[in-house]
């Protein structure tokens, strides 16, 4: 029997910093990215969660260009990356691995509405600004932003998810021997309203979300690919100092910036408190680093 592992992509690996938003260069990240996937899935069960800051934030500028109607919410911003981030990926790992069924799942995720997080927006998503500019789109379009490294970008809600609402369909699917991509942008914010369900404006976090497929899942291993090759104290100084294998008791006692690397750090030892091992690492070191060679390893 082959372990599950979750794997999670974060948005910036589909389409890098400094990258101009277009299908081409998008389309030429997740061929990377197919491929490493395709690699883990020889000695793996696979299911894929991806992010979608830089997209979602493109699709929210675009949504503004055509005044005609009211902008749309971003629960169905959200649905679209979804489905266009999940499509192309779908496609490129079908066109490597003929013989595995590959199926994407837009995802529903319950949030609640009251989440503190909707009062104090920490999620970065679309393109980077310098100062100047972020303050012309911030009065323009009435966005929060915030410093992003040494740019600027927009940040909104991430409720933190709470129970994913088609768990039973990626249970099934995974059973049946398929690769699943799922919980794509964190997936969809939704709240219980008594028997029924309506959207959140908001983007969930998709290293929480894939902290909390992976523990229903019961998967073995948690693997969140980024542009950082493994987590590192005192980024950014002359003492920076990447770390190996770390209990998450030793890395909780750190503390990491709230939009990028603080939800990776939560989500691993999230995961490692629940019994499994997990990774932090670059996409183009996947297998060594759940080899435990390269990246960093969260352990109980």
């Amino acid at each position: 029997m082959k372990q599950t592992v979750v794997v999670a992509l974060g948005g910036n690996a589909l389409l890098r910093r400094g990258d101009a938003p277009t299908f081409e260069n998008q389309l030429e990240n997740i061929k990377i990215a197919a491929q490493a996937i395709a690699k883990i899935s020889e000695d793996y069960n696979v299911a894929v969660v991806h992010g979608n800051g830089p997209q979602v934030g493109l699709l929210a500028l675009q949504n503004l260009a055509y005044d005609k109607v009211a902008p749309y919410p971003l629960d169905v911003l959200g649905a679209e990356s979804e489905g266009m981030i999940g499509y192309m990926l779908a496609q490129e790992l079908q066109n490597l691995l003929p013989a595995t069924p590959v199926a994407t799942i837009l995802t529903r995720i319950e949030v609640d509405p009251q989440d503190p997080s909707m009062l104090d927006p920490t999620k970065f998503i679309g393109q980077v600004y310098n100062k100047e500019d972020a303050n012309v789109a911030a009065e323009k379009n009435h966005w929060i932003m915030k410093a992003d490294g040494e740019y600027m970008r927009r940040v909104v809600a991430s409720p933190k998810p709470m129970a994913i609402v088609d768990k039973p369909s990626i249970d099934a699917l995974l059973t049946a021997g398929q690769m699943v991509i799922c919980c794509g942008g964190g997936g969809i914010p939704v709240c219980r309203e008594g028997s029924t369900f309506r959207g959140v404006e908001g983007v969930i976090d998709k290293d929480l979300a894939a902290t909390l497929l992976a523990k229903q899942l019961n998967a073995d291993k948690l693997l969140i690919l980024t542009d950082a090759d493994a987590v590192y104290l005192d980024w950014g100084k002359p003492s920076q100092k990447a770390l190996g294998v770390v209990s998450s008791e030793e890395l909780s006692k750190h503390e990491f910036p709230a939009g990028s690397m603080g939800p990776k750090v939560e989500a691993v030892c999230d995961f490692a408190n629940f019994g499994g091992r997990a990774y932090i690492g670059a996409l183009e070191q996947s297998l060594d680093v759940l080899a435990e060679t390269a990246g960093t390893c969260v352990h109980k």
